[in-house]
């Protein structure tokens, strides 16, 4: 997926789903991606999403994201 990218403290597969709700909330289902297996867990959203929201969002759920 192609779009914004961030640097996050999400670690695992229940740290997604801690934070899907509000991820899918922001950019909707499908519009966003954190890659596990790379250790900068980086989050892909789709592109148009406001940053200033996906940071809110991530925060909300206990996470940071920062801009890559």
């Amino acid at each position: 997926m192609e779009g914004t990218t961030f640097k996050t403290n999400i670690k695992c597969a229940a740290c997604v789903a801690k934070v899907t709700q509000n991820l899918n909330a922001v950019a909707g289902e499908g519009g966003w991606a954190v890659a596990l297996e790379d250790p900068a867990r980086v989050l892909t959203v789709k592109p148009g999403v406001d940053e200033q929201k996906v940071r809110e969002a991530l925060e909300k759920a206990g996470y940071r994201g920062e801009r890559l």
